[in-house]
């Protein structure tokens, strides 16, 4: 692999349009995906003022149903329907109105996206459910969620990866300036690994599934997409030995949750970029930005790396995305991340 912070994909710039397109799929501060409001341009305009080294495509579940995690990566599968019931998303022979409502919601934000921020360039992320936890939270038409078939993760892995991959293709059109990071949310990975999802009913837990099992999964899957990859999960216990060797080339988590220092210098070591969330994803006193590089310049120390090399080796994030916070405190987590990077430079 490359050394931390160095392009890992390259990109060749368009015979027609004379503006270069960067190699580097990284910036020094971004968004995890999330944002409080309903209106999509309003959202991309927020972004990009507040994240102008690297912005992505605000998700709005304020707006409802469609608008929230899973439904709006269903809104990608391809060959796929799902449909809402009272329990939840579940997978269903053709697609209903509840798919339709999540595909609107979608060509909303690409329209909005390319009427704000068409001349955009350098990085610029896109973010769904990744495949652990889309089958986590679909169930089957008739049992379990699907996390726990073989094939209905084998399907929807496929049809996600081919989703994934025309709907950053749909960005890149948009946004002829940007290079595409597409952005996988596994929420539900670690307790995939535990064993500790619940069954539908409530009253268990679904069988734990093999570490290998999903290491070659998930493999597959991040080479199916064909952009530069970000594993992300804010949750605690993030198998980050397990996402590097699946190839994944960034991995996105809260810092505050970090244990394994091994872990962390081994992927570091191997070219794994790091987005690493650092403020609040809901209202809360945020210190000043200085202090959070401070902070971070110190822990870096701690895995034993230069103090130079850290700037290029980590993206600053919030450590979830935004939705549940107040639009003043969206605004202000994201000028953080900004700002804090800043004092990351060297001096």
């Amino acid at each position: 692999m490359a050394s931390p912070g160095s392009p890992q994909h390259d990109s060749t710039p368009s015979t027609t349009d004379p503006r270069p397109v960067p190699t580097s799929p990284w910036g020094p501060a971004s968004g995890v995906g999330s944002l409080p409001g309903t209106d999509p341009a309003e959202a991309v305009r927020l972004v990009v003022g507040e994240l102008p080294g690297f912005a992505h495509l605000p998700e709005l579940p304020e707006r409802g149903a469609g608008s929230d995690i899973v439904g709006r990566t269903a809104a990608l599968l391809v060959d796929v329907a799902v449909d809402l019931t009272p329990a939840g998303w579940r997978l269903v022979p053709r697609p209903g109105k509840d798919l339709q409502r999540a595909r609107e919601f979608l060509a909303r934000d690409l329209d909005a996206l390319h009427d704000v921020a068409g001349d955009w360039t350098g990085p610029f992320k896109v973010q769904a459910a990744g495949p652990w936890t889309l089958a986590a939270a679909l169930e089957r038409t008739r049992g379990e969620r699907a996390v726990v078939d073989p094939g209905a993760r084998r399907d929807l892995a496929q049809s996600l990866a081919e989703g994934l991959r025309a709907h950053a293709a749909e960005v890149a059109a948009r946004l002829p300036g940007a290079t595409v990071v597409v952005q996988v949310d596994e929420p539900s990975l670690p307790a995939v690994l535990r064993g500790a999802l619940p069954t539908a009913s409530g009253f268990g837990k679904l069988p734990a599934v093999e570490e290998q099992v999903v290491q070659e999964e998930t493999t597959r899957f991040l080479a199916d997409i064909d952009r530069p990859t970000v594993v992300h999960c804010c949750a605690a216990g993030v198998p980050l030995a397990l996402l590097r060797a699946a190839g994944a080339d960034a991995v996105g988590l809260d810092h505050a949750l970090v244990g394994d220092l091994d872990a962390v210098g081994t992927a570091v070591d191997a070219g794994t970029h790091l987005l690493l969330g650092v403020v609040p994803g809901t209202d809360r006193p945020l210190p000043a930005p200085k202090a959070t590089a401070a902070r971070l310049r110190s822990w870096w120390g701690q895995l034993g790396f230069p103090a130079e090399q850290l700037h290029t080796a980590v993206t600053l994030t919030p450590t979830c995305g935004l939705a549940g916070a107040s639009p003043a405190h969206a605004r202000a987590a994201m000028a953080h991340v900004r700002e804090a990077a800043k004092y990351l430079l060297p001096e």
